[in-house]
């Protein structure tokens, strides 16, 4: 009964696709581009939700959305950019969003993922050398060979120097790898990042666009650091005692009365006195002060809301598919010249990841199942750090294209390479 309902949707999925993409052609010999592009919209949009009921497609389906988003934004760059009143490219919406995402995969980290580090430190320290040199310097020298403009090739160096993210865990699970060792880098090139990603952006994007080492390291602790710190605070509330527990909820609420005293006046009055360098120490402290009320607040509703942690990665995925979308049609117009050899820069960026973050490791003697983990944490960067940072610049039209046409190819790639290792050891393994 289950399968003849799943095959019902998914020829009535297929046929209304279909009819879709007839209709936006016929529209389009007729010169009706409005109802064209709505009609290859919602072709799409079928055709993504109907995927889900194939199995060998299903790993695909948040790829296909990350897609959704870029058609959105080529075919209605007005319409998203400008949503009524608000502008969606607006700096603090894009940082709320981005911390959501990042707050969403923190949710998936527990502190005990640092503890790693005792038993894999020679892999660890492979992987943090891996990552923050053969990424940033891949990408210095493709934009050396493709001639972007400055600040669309500034993000192609952005994109290489920043972290791994989540998703390379999740495609080390499937391959069968190292899931330990990759956890761990994850985590302690997340915490680098502040310094390492402004460091390679100053050495190899200088002479691109303006970068600012401090203005850059502050905004990846906005991005990176302040909400997962949030989300870790939440995970060691759930196996703290009591008497800890009182002590951090007692601290959430002097951080909730200093930040209402900060925005009732003192911040203007601070500002006043105190030096830029000062006021950035304090912004600084102020958004952690801010995590530390957000954690136990979150935490004591996902006790109330069991299934509040298992829906925050699907508010992280909205999150990113949203900042895609208004990435896409931000930088509507440099795609439609650029975004072919982009493409092909994306490809080459990361299977060069892929193979150099392999064979380095196993030159310097990790094993088989170790390189794998190295080689999808090396090919695999934050692209939600990435258009994070590019937002908090303004310029998600040019720097943030690459993280837009880097994260899909990224998705897909890593999920070949994860199932085709997985197969190779499931064979040795029978």
């Amino acid at each position: 009964m289950g399968d003849s309902k799943s095959n019902f949707f998914l020829k009535l999925g297929f046929g209304l696709a279909a009819f879709a993409m007839l209709a936006c052609m016929v529209a389009w010999y007729l010169d009706g581009v409005v109802f064209s592009k709505l009609a290859a919209f919602m072709g799409f949009f079928v055709l993504t939700l109907t995927i889900r009921q194939i199995p060998t497609l299903k790993g695909y389906q948040y790829t296909a959305w990350i897609l959704l988003a870029v058609l959105s934004g080529m075919l209605f760059p007005e319409q998203i950019l400008n949503l009524g009143p608000i502008d969606l490219r607006n700096k603090w919406l894009i940082l709320g969003v981005v911390q959501i995402v990042m707050f969403g995969m923190g949710v998936q980290m527990s502190l005990k993922d640092f503890s790693g580090l005792a038993s894999t430190g020679r892999g660890v320290l492979v992987g943090i050398i891996s990552q923050f040199s053969i990424m940033p310097i891949l990408g210095y020298l493709l934009t050396q060979i493709f001639a972007f403009e400055p600040e669309i090739a500034a993000g192609i160096i952005l994109m290489g120097a920043c972290s791994s993210g989540l998703a390379s865990n999740v495609m080390v699970y499937l391959a069968k790898a190292n899931l330990v060792l990759s956890v761990t880098v994850t985590a302690i090139a997340t915490l680098l990042a502040p310094i390492l990603t402004p460091f390679w952006m100053k050495t190899l994007a200088g002479t691109l666009i303006d970068i600012r080492f401090m203005d850059m390291m502050i905004e990846i602790v906005k991005i990176v650091l302040v909400p997962i710190g949030a989300a870790l605070l939440h995970d060691y509330l759930k196996h703290a005692n009591k008497r800890n527990r009182q002590m951090i909820f007692l601290l959430a609420l002097l951080s909730g009365l200093v930040l209402i005293v900060f925005v009732t006046g003192l911040w203007y009055y601070l500002s006043q006195i105190f030096t830029l360098a000062q006021m950035q120490s304090l912004e600084i402290l102020s958004f952690f002060l801010g995590a530390i009320c957000f954690g136990v607040v979150y935490h004591l509703v996902a006790k109330k809301v069991v299934r509040l942690d298992k829906l925050m990665p699907v508010l992280s995925m909205a999150g990113i598919v949203f900042f895609t979308t208004v990435t896409t049609a931000a930088g509507r117009d440099n795609l439609l010249q650029v975004g072919l050899m982009l493409f092909l820069a994306s490809v080459i960026h990361n299977s060069l990841g892929y193979l150099f973050g392999y064979w380095f490791s196993r030159f310097l003697g990790l094993d088989i199942a170790s390189s794998r983990a190295m080689a999808l944490e090396v090919g695999l960067q934050n692209g939600g750090m990435a258009s994070g940072l590019a937002g908090s610049m303004g310029k998600l039209g040019t720097v943030g294209l690459a993280p837009a046409v880097f994260s899909p190819w990224m998705n897909v790639s890593g999920s070949i390479l994860a199932n085709y290792w997985r197969r190779k050891r499931e064979q040795m393994d029978e």
